[in-house]
């Protein structure tokens, strides 16, 4: 018998039994429909931590930290493959205050290396980088928090978030601030001033809540500012500096390999890659665990499936017996049986796969809105929140699934057509 004979035989009995076989087909739609969907939740929620996690930090970042009373060994470091830039940024303990015209704002001041900063691709949302040491970079939110006296007594008072002063609201780029350094145990500052010409603003952070206030100079200022702090202060803490090292990988795709060399060499190391690790184990659990409920879906529709084709065999017992009589084989019996378990999957698993995808849509569509309503954030709605994920995986692993369940599930019955007994058959009354 010829292949397109064979797709007319099973067409001609799927025609036969129309209502049988489309509540089959719709309980494998339902089954594999509900395993992507299922799974695609998984797939969804992983994703979105990933990009909070990728947005909260550079992701080439490693932080490395040195041991109880060491120090880091720079040179042995650098001899890290894959390293880009080393920045070690400066902090001192204690306020340090920044003026413009009547304007002030207690800053975070941090003296680095500003080639460094450079081969690390600080990002800047205007502005360049300091090209001298009289030339500094500022936070995103610097110039927003420049008050007067009087906002500053006006916010400390209490004021709603749209009552607060919006502060310095010119361009930020070239004016001269002057910096005033004061002990966090004194009244008053000391009598030094330096100033400075700001030339950069940073990017905003990707957090919403996290206020930059922060304040970039070169490194060349630290013996000076160190030195009027020892010179004025009354009490001068054991270490009032401290640093922080980073590390910046030529690519994400390095940033494990780094992790693991200083590791190795005896570092307190932390880099985005181990809490991305982290997440995808938990999340590899998750997503089976998803998967193997949403295989049991499958499963119970395959007795649909079982149940339909034994149907089959029973109802076409005489014709099974003609067919055998002229001489049909065993195995093209039992390949016409299987053909017609593996159409049901296949245009069940199709008819899935269009489904889910317009659950996916409509889920990260109208969840927000619904979940922002029910809590009360309009804002909940413009988040990127990631509720269900279908990834071409997926749809494959689901795919071979519920094919693979229909046809096992019609191999029993199509074995049992082809054992029936040619004499038997043929007397059967039609």
């Amino acid at each position: 018998m010829l292949f397109k004979d064979q797709v007319d035989f099973v067409r001609q009995h799927i025609k036969k039994n129309k209502l049988r076989v489309f509540m089959t087909v719709l309980a494998a739609t339902m089954g594999c429909a509900f395993l992507i969907v299922l799974a695609s939740i998984g797939f969804g929620i992983q994703d979105t931590m990933r990009k909070e996690i990728l947005q909260d930090q550079a992701i080439t970042e490693v932080e490395v930290y040195p041991n109880e009373n060491e120090e880091l060994n720079l040179e042995e470091i650098k001899s890290v493959p894959h390293i880009g830039a080393i920045v070690q940024r400066t902090s001192m303990d204690v306020m340090t205050s920044f003026h413009l015209e009547d304007r002030t704002i207690q800053g975070n001041l941090q003296l680095t290396d500003m080639k460094e900063e450079e081969h690390s691709n600080l990002k800047l949302t205007e502005g360049r980088l300091p090209q001298d040491d009289s030339e500094i970079v500022v936070g995103y939110h610097f110039a927003q928090n420049l008050w007067t006296d009087g906002e500053r007594a006006k916010v400390e008072e209490g004021v709603e978030e749209a009552d607060i002063p919006k502060g310095y609201e010119k361009s930020i780029i070239g004016k001269k601030v002057s910096l005033s350094l004061q002990p966090y145990d004194a009244n008053t500052a000391f009598p030094e001033q330096w100033e400075f010409t700001v030339v950069g603003v940073m990017d905003n952070p990707a957090k919403d809540w996290i206020v930059d206030q922060s304040i970039l100079m070169d490194k060349l200022w630290l013996p000076e500012l160190t030195g009027s702090y020892e010179a004025n202060a009354q009490q001068v803490p054991e270490n009032f500096t401290y640093t922080t090292t980073k590390i910046y990988t030529s690519s994400l795709e390095h940033v494990k390999s780094v992790t693991k060399d200083l590791k190795d060499m005896g570092y307190n190391v932390y880099s985005v890659s181990e809490q991305l690790e982290q997440i995808d184990v938990f999340f590899m659990a998750f997503k089976i665990g998803l998967i193997f409920i949403g295989t049991i879906a499958i499963l119970i529709s395959s007795i649909g499936i079982f149940n339909t084709m034994t149907m089959a065999v029973t109802e076409r017992t005489r014709e099974i017996g003609v067919m055998k009589a002229i001489g049909a084989s065993p195995k093209l019996i039992q390949r016409l049986f299987l053909m017609e378990s593996a159409w049901i999957g296949i245009i069940g698993t199709v008819l899935a796969v269009i489904i889910s995808y317009a659950v996916s849509y409509l889920a990260n569509w109208l969840l927000p809105m619904v979940v922002g309503a029910a809590l009360g954030e309009d804002e909940f709605s413009d988040l990127s929140i990631t509720f269900s994920l279908i990834p071409w995986q997926l749809v494959l692993l689901a795919s071979a699934m519920s094919i693979g369940v229909a046809m096992i599930s019609g191999w029993r019955p199509a074995r049992k057509a082809t054992k029936i007994d040619v004499i038997q058959a043929l007397r059967q009354e039609l």
